[in-house]
């Protein structure tokens, strides 16, 4: 045979395998309903377990491995097709379709925003890039931005979450646990460290060095280099620049943003000090009320998901019977509880789209733990 006659016959084969499909997912809707009718759960782990090691067998030592990861999709979307045969809309998918009808169709302008930190921290610029003139109002700590929101001093805030280089923001994943809030833009800031002393203080003259943990993981490669300096970790790379402007010392510097030179009347020795330079920091702005704006393409979620085997990857079936991209998915241990973990996942996909709204309704019917953090639009 040559190769049309060969693509011939793969063509047969596929239609035959689309028509199948068909047959199996229409049959799964009538499981779906019997199961609901019956009040049975939609999850048999053993009936599944039982097909993998079945079509596993038939299959033969050739093929098995690809055969059981194509039946481990065709369950998971058996599932999603059995878990919504015959349901109404979910409640979930009613109040994101309430939110979109009663959101302004333009994002604000101007705002209150709670910020962690001190004039020129990163928090401010990244706020400034998503409002065009805000009011600032800075909180000594994440937890503070939290409590602003919810408790009405501000309409918005802002948090980091995420860095190109240095990873998860670790406490302000810890803080989304027990905070109650929705995201409703994000942005990602380009981060460049420079080194800031007193005016005519000279390199050999430093011996101690101020800033953010993170700021100091991102300019791992530089100190370094300086394995004398003693490296001291700041709440805010704005405040260790204000902290050494104020400090009446010629020996120590600190490691922050360029324009924080001109605000505290500080000189930059070093330049770009980061261990690379596509360094960079996503934020998201938060709100204690849902609002989602036109063009709304991330959405974020929090889960607990129940302490068994093959509880996450359960779930992670489900996204790909969507179709869905997970672009970010962050573990975090359950505060007084072991073993427990909370998943935070980032998804794109369009607020419109039927995918989505199939996964959050599916996610609300599977899961006793599950909170909608909003969809939103990010800038760049």
């Amino acid at each position: 045979m040559d190769i049309t006659e060969l693509r011939s016959r793969i063509d047969a084969i596929d239609s035959q395998i689309v028509a199948l499909y068909g047959q199996r997912m229409d049959t799964a809707a009538q499981i779906g309903a019997y199961k609901k009718e019956k009040g049975l759960p939609v999850l048999d782990t053993e009936r599944e377990r039982e097909l993998l090691n079945k079509v596993g067998d038939q299959a033969g030592p050739e093929n098995e491995n690809g055969v059981r990861a194509l039946f481990s999709m065709l369950m998971a979307q058996s599932r999603s097709r059995q878990l919504m045969a015959g349901r109404p809309e979910g409640k979930l998918e009613q109040e994101i379709r309430k939110t979109m009808e009663t959101t302004n169709q333009l994002f604000p302008s101007r705002a209150m925003v709670a910020c962690q930190g001190v004039e020129g921290a990163y928090s401010q610029i990244a706020c400034e890039k998503i409002f065009q003139a805000p009011s600032i109002m800075y909180c000594k700590n994440f937890e503070s931005v939290f409590s602003a929101i919810e408790s009405g001093l501000c309409r918005y805030g802002i948090l980091p979450i995420e860095n190109s280089l240095a990873g998860s923001v670790n406490s302000v994943y810890d803080q989304m646990i027990s905070h109650h809030f929705y995201i409703v833009r994000s942005a990602r800031i380009k981060i460049d460290h420079t080194l800031l002393v007193k005016p005519g203080v000279r390199t050999e003259e430093i011996r101690e060095v101020y800033s953010h943990e993170q700021a100091i993981q991102q300019c791992s490669g530089f100190l370094a280099k300086h394995k004398e300096w003693h490296v001291n970790i700041c709440s805010n790379t704005a405040a260790a620049a204000k902290m050494v402007a104020e400090s009446g010392r010629n020996d120590v510097a600190a490691i922050s943003s360029g324009n924080c030179a001109a605000l505290y009347g500080l000189e930059c020795l070093e330049e770009e000090i980061q261990s690379n330079s596509n360094n960079h920091t996503r934020f998201i702005c938060i709100s204690k009320k849902p609002e989602i704006y036109p063009g709304a393409d991330h959405t974020s979620l929090m889960l607990v998901l129940p302490d068994r085997p093959g509880s996450l990857y359960q779930i992670l079936g489900q996204f790909n019977a969507q179709g869905i991209n997970l672009s970010k998915l962050e573990s975090r241990p359950m505060p007084g509880r072991d073993f427990e973990f909370m998943f935070y996942f980032d998804i794109d996909a369009s607020v419109y789209s039927p995918s989505f709204i199939r996964l959050i309704n599916e996610l609300e019917v599977t899961l006793d733990h599950f909170s909608y953090l909003g969809s939103y639009s990010e800038i760049i």
